[in-house]
């Protein structure tokens, strides 16, 4: 796909987003203005960049969609669930032309049935009425009552090498004269030779008019009339033919004085519509043109760039990185002006791989905005009322982990829509507001962000949770009697998991939550659940901002080097004496006792310290309340993180491997896990 296509599609698609959560809002207030004003513009550019691309069944579509909305505003039909169910579907058909143009450079579905839906809908409007709006349009049209000589220069017309025509428009239905007079502007612009305007261009897109406007423009098409009533949003407009010879003649008539203030006035227009042709085509009058072209020094604040680019600068810092570490090991009997030269280095290739990781950053907003639609769309299925609240879009990660986190953030939201709002009735019965609340929220804490999903539904029912895990052979009967209730709501995790008695195409299936906690896991991340039985649950997503690059301290054990992420560290010591408690070995911290992990034992690894000597690793409360026995700590440094995948990615105690000195290979401990 060339570039232009590219653009294009990329272009469409925030497009489709807007629109789709401009129509949400417009749903739920009818009388929302610029929800409608966003919907018209979105749909109008939409329809005009497929045409303009040779898209010409998607422009149709988006045309139909953008007739349908326009009977909604004008109030000639009432906006309803099932109408817009219709929008939506139509919505849905323009994001999968994009797909087909992505994928094969054209649109190769059939569009057809669903712009016959869209059709199907006004049609049966039309049915309904009585026919009298096109009687008073037909008793009430305009006249042409202003001469055109006073917009556009008489000599402009004479000289014109095609027939100049004046177009009266009238506006006198429009209920956003400001909206509706630049799809007018537009479309007249884009057919036509725009000469001028009375009023300027501005003035009609800010609606500053009274019922209507006058055009003059020039053509060679001889059905101008009729193509001017199928321009959108108009009421009615005539047009009638200038000849010049008339206007030369009718200036040659006039009185000296009369000569004198024309041609003064007429000088005066010709310097306005200058600019208002200009602003026809291009959106901004003449004063704003000057503007731009004097200020040569205006400063480009962002500049696109390509993701494979993007990744390939980042690939280049992972190697950078890991240079220079071997460079640090491999001079580390060097004298004190070598370590001078990689201190400086390392800053050098630190600011580097900070400025890469801020370029990697991308809003939460880039994939929160398709879940509206999503949340909107699964509640009508089931017949709930639900108010979706978005908090910290704004939040920003980096753009692996945001592309991988989308599927998770869909399955919470599809949970908190099946499993935990209520029906309507269900919550009135319980002293509850029948429309549910579904949050979706973001928030940074420091090198981490928090994701959170909450809804004020029925929350978890701790004995359904344990008869289920009985019935599905997880736990015991006698293990989910000691469980606390804080267990039991973190077997929502577990695979084949589901409290649902029945299957539905939302959730219920038992798979979902176990691939949450597994992708955000293997992503350096955490998630778990919190509820209150009638209140609702809140799933909360721990993620690093960035990936790859991670500070580790190096342990040894058994002759063999291993790291532990350095954020996951709470203290280093030598050997403490080691206690018994329930058969289980601890150790002492300030009279809190933490269970002791030999590293060796834990890794199968042959020749570890087994008595009083060795290192301890105590490891962040927040993380493990735990102590990592191992031979020797031998410093900390930054590398380069690969997580394992495959069947790698389910061994305990392992997150991944990081290449050091002369292509040696370090693993990664996962201590929540080891």
């Amino acid at each position: 796909m060339d570039d232009y296509l590219e653009a294009f599609v990329r272009e469409g698609e925030e497009h489709v987003t807007s629109l789709n959560n401009a129509l949400l809002e417009l749903e739920s207030d009818p009388g929302n203005e610029e929800a409608m004003d966003e919907i018209f513009r979105t749909a109008h550019t939409l329809k005009g960049n497929f045409g303009a691309m040779g898209f010409e069944d998607a422009s149709d579509l988006a045309h139909a969609v953008e007739d349908l909305l326009d009977e909604m505003r004008q109030g000639d039909l009432s906006v309803t669930g099932d109408r817009m169910d219709v929008v939506f579907a139509g919505i849905d058909d323009i994001e999968a032309c994009l797909d087909d143009i992505e994928a094969n450079g054209e649109v190769t579905r059939d569009v057809t049935d669903t712009i016959e839906a869209v059709r199907g809908v006004l049609e049966a409007a039309d049915e309904d009425s009585d026919g009298a709006d096109a009687a008073d349009a037909e008793a009430s049209a305009p006249t042409a009552s202003v001469d055109p000589t006073t917009i556009v220069d008489a000599d402009v017309i004479e000289d014109s090498d095609r027939p100049v025509y004046h177009v009266r428009v009238d506006m006198s239905d429009s209920q956003m004269k400001g909206v509706d007079g630049m799809f007018v502007l537009e479309e007249a612009t884009e057919t036509f030779d725009l000469l001028g305007s009375e009023p300027s261009p501005d003035a009609i897109n800010d609606g500053d008019y009274e019922d209507g406007f006058d055009l003059v423009v020039a053509t060679e098409q001889t059905d101008i009339e009729e193509t001017v009533h199928s321009f959108p949003k108009l009421t009615d407009a005539t047009v009638t033919e200038i000849d010049g010879d008339d206007a030369a003649g009718d200036d040659e008539s006039a009185t000296a004085d009369a000569d004198e203030a024309t041609e003064a006035d007429a000088a005066d227009d010709a310097d306005d519509d200058s600019g208002a042709s200009s602003s026809g085509g291009g959106g901004d009058d003449g004063d704003d043109g000057s503007s731009a072209i004097d200020n040569t020094d205006t400063e480009i604040q962002s500049v696109r760039v390509d993701v494979d680019q993007l990744d390939e600068l980042h690939g280049l810092v992972e190697q950078l990185v890991t240079t220079r570490i071997k460079l640090r090991r491999g001079v580390e009997d060097s004298d004190r002006q070598v370590f001078d030269e990689l201190d400086e280095l390392d800053k050098i290739s630190g600011s580097l791989q900070d400025t890469v990781m801020d370029m990697r950053l991308v809003p939460m907003k880039k994939i929160v905005g398709k879940f509206p639609r999503l949340v909107r769309d699964l509640a009508r299925e089931q017949s709930k009322d639900i108010d979706f609240v978005v908090e910290g879009d704004d939040v920003e990660l980096d753009r692996t982990i945001l592309t991988e986190i989308s599927d998770p953030l869909m399955h919470l939201l599809r949970n908190a829509v099946d499993h935990g709002i209520e029906q309507p009735e269900v919550r009135e019965e319980n002293g509850k507001d029948p429309e549910g609340t579904i949050t979706l929220s973001a928030e940074r804490d420091r090198d981490r962000v928090l994701i959170q999903v909450r809804d004020d539904g029925a929350g978890i029912d701790h004995e359904t949770m344990r008869e289920k895990a009985v019935e599905k052979g997880v736990k015991s009967q006698e293990e989910v009697q000691e469980m606390s209730d804080d267990a039991v709501e973190d077997l929502v995790f577990h695979p084949g998991f589901s409290t649902n008695d029945e299957v539905t195409d939302v959730s219920g299936r038992g798979v979902g939550m176990d691939v949450v906690r597994d992708t955000v896991t293997r992503l350096d991340g955490s998630v778990s659940v919190d509820s209150v039985p009638g209140e609702g649950t809140t799933f909360t997503m721990t993620l690093p901002v960035t990936v790859a690059i991670v500070k580790v301290l190096f342990v040894e054990s058994g002759g063999e080097e291993y790291g532990i992420p350095i954020k996951t560290v709470d203290e280093i010591s030598r050997m403490k004496p080691v206690k018994r408690v329930d058969g289980e070995e601890v150790i002492t911290y300030d009279e809190t006792v933490y269970p002791l992990v030999r590293l060796g034992n834990a890794l199968n690894v042959p020749g570890e310290t087994k008595n009083g000597d060795g290192m301890l690793v105590r490891i962040r409360d927040s993380e493990r309340q735990v102590a990592v026995h191992c031979d020797d700590v031998r410093g900390q440094e930054e590398v380069v993180v690969k997580p394992f995948e495959g069947i790698l990615s389910g061994i305990p105690g392992l997150s991944g491997a990081a290449v050091l000195g002369e292509g040696d290979v370090v693993t990664i401990l996962d201590v929540a896990t080891l």
